[in-house]
């Protein structure tokens, strides 16, 4: 049986909000299929970027998809991402290594709109809608 659970990167969880219409956001249409997941980093990434009157609302969204922690796990696999990043000369922002660094640990594709980082990660599943 085919694994149904997937890493959403902050791009996809931006675009749910930024859709007027919903069922057109790329998150609407996974989660009819999949089990959602979300790192810490992103759930940071987003809501440090958002205004303070929209934090409610969006601690309500996020209390209803699984929320998966940068452990010391993720931490020795996003080392390793980024010393072979760097001797590629191809780094990236350490909260896209993290991002994918949490989802190889628990073993989860990532769903992200920023391909041209995600894709220089070995190992790493990525999936682009």
């Amino acid at each position: 049986m085919e694994d149904r659970r997937i890493l959403v990167d902050t791009s996809i969880l931006i675009d749910f909000f930024r859709k007027k219409d919903k069922k057109k956001s790329i998150l609407y249409k996974i989660q009819k299929t999949h089990r959602i997941f979300t790192s810490t980093i992103s759930e940071f990434e987003f809501l440090a970027g958002v205004k303070e009157e929209r934090a409610t609302s969006l601690k309500i969204f996020f209390d209803k998809i699984k929320i998966i922690p940068f452990d010391s796990r993720a931490s020795v696999i996003a080392s390793s991402i980024y010393k072979s990043l760097k001797s590629k000369n191809q780094i990236i922002e350490f909260r896209d290594i993290f991002i994918a660094a949490t989802a190889i640990a628990n073993d989860l594709p990532v769903i992200t709109l920023n391909m041209s980082h995600f894709e220089r990660i070995e190992n790493l599943k990525v999936w682009s809608f």
